[in-house]
């Protein structure tokens, strides 16, 4: 299974004021002063000893493996081995472990679990690549449950919002806690139950938001437009993700709307398709703003039911080695088609967006997308966990990489947030509509 996700640096503040309290320049008038300032200097004495003795138990340690290191390189002959897992990294990892042990001085926060489960984590976040990220066994069974359709949340999807490093709200489902809120698309998540988002990827954030049924997670949300930020409590429950809505609108034309590419996706789609063109729509337009993606081989399925005979999409990877996803034909959509897009249209959505544009298949109308072509393939691992790795990049049939560049709109149209929020009129599928409208007659 390939799937794929909407893919930061915290800042820790020391507080020196104490610190500097320790020195003054004016003159001490009082022997109690002096003795102040002589007990501050023993107490500072001993804190630097300790810290001291800390470095040459550390020196010690890392002396030891340099001596270990240079006598294995002398007895073979060879260069240092590249691997991650070697005598000198397990060395250095005791060492670590047995500084923590020492000194660390909230003992009772030493989980031996999470630093294994941490290690592991950190090896992957050592790519830099925000898309390959490792899962726990909690994690990776939460996401299985997530492409079933069916997770306990609030009802919005998450991206990271590539000008914060914060996570950002994609998209709001229609009648979901996080609609009765009043949580809105891009909406950016500052904290978690009073907690900086700042730093988290996207795994995080998500996990910390979903959670049991029934429980509240406080967010607070900056809002462009809005003086403060916005504080919200949420509630959980159980989110049934319609990922395909329909309906038929004005002048015979048919709507569907794909909010993201799950396993559930292609039969609802099929079925949406097959609704519209039993009620003779004219035309149709298709709905993939704030969709971030999602299975490729869901994707494909629905754009075979679309395009004509050919090239759908190829990828390749490290090596150069071309796959190619076709299609037949045989569904070919014989219709009018206008696809809106928008900025948080991204990767699987995109793929089926360039598809539709190299065939000219359909007019593309909105904004330019967000630019990911890159593929991820979640590789599970024998314990229960499982690591998701960028492994390919993909091309659209005219060979077009879209990675950081996106896919520019046949027709600009840019969202009316004011109107939609405050009067519900989307001015970008009023356009859709009309434009398919036109193209249909």
């Amino acid at each position: 299974m390939i799937v794929d996700n909407y893919g930061y640096s915290s800042n820790n503040e020391m507080n020196q004021g104490a610190g500097n309290q320790l020195y003054s320049n004016e003159p001490q008038r009082e022997s109690g002063q002096t003795k102040g300032m002589f007990l501050v200097g023993l107490l500072t004495g001993i804190v630097v000893s300790a810290l001291t003795a800390c470095c040459v138990f550390v020196g010690i340690r890392f002396g030891d493996m340099v001596q270990r290191s240079q006598a294995k390189q002398a007895s073979t002959e060879q260069a240092p081995a590249e691997n991650v897992v070697s005598d000198d990294t397990m060395a250095k990892l005791e060492a670590i472990e047995d500084v923590i042990g020492k000194y660390y001085y909230q003992e009772e926060d030493i989980n031996t679990d999470d630093m294994i489960e941490g290690m592991y984590a950190g090896v992957v976040a050592s790519l830099g690549d925000p898309y390959s990220v490792y899962y726990t066994a909690e994690e990776w069974k939460e996401m299985m449950q997530e492409t079933e359709g069916i997770y306990y949340g609030i009802g919005a999807y998450i991206s990271l919002d590539k000008t914060t490093g914060f996570g950002k709200i994609n998209g709001v489902i229609e009648n979901t806690p996080a609609q009765d809120a009043g949580l809105r698309e891009n909406d950016i998540i500052y904290k978690i139950d009073g907690e900086s988002a700042q730093g988290l990827d996207l795994t995080e954030i998500v996990s910390r938001i979903k959670g049991e049924e029934g429980t509240t997670v406080h967010l607070t949300i900056y809002r462009e437009g809005e003086k403060d930020y916005l504080e919200m409590d949420v509630v959980r429950k159980e989110i049934e993700s319609p990922t395909v809505n329909y309906e038929m609108m004005e002048n015979n034309i048919g709507y569907i709307q794909i909010t993201e590419f799950d396993d559930v996706t292609v039969n609802q789609f099929k079925e949406a398709l097959a609704a519209v063109q039993k009620a003779g729509a004219a035309g149709l337009v298709l709905d993939l703003r704030s969709n971030p993606g999602g299975s490729l081989s869901a994707v494909v399925d629905i754009s075979r039911q679309l395009l004509p005979e050919g090239l759908i999409v190829y990828t390749e990877d490290r090596s150069g080695e071309r796959v190619e996803y076709s299609c037949d034909g045989a569904h070919e959509i014989q219709i009018p088609l206008v696809v809106l897009i928008n900025g948080n249209s991204a990767s699987a959505s995109e793929i089926l967006a360039g598809a539709i544009k190299d065939y000219g298949k359909g007019v593309l109308l909105g904004t330019t997308t967000f630019g990911k072509g890159i593929v991820q393939r979640i590789l599970p691992l024998t314990d229960g966990t499982a690591i998701k790795l960028t492994v390919s990049a993909y091309y659209t049939p005219k060979g077009n990489n879209i990675h950081n560049i996106g896919i520019e709109p046949d027709i600009v149209c840019e969202f009316d947030g004011d109107a939609y929020y405050d009067e519900g009129f989307d001015n970008q599928l009023d356009a859709a509509v009309k434009e398919v409208s036109k193209m249909a007659r």
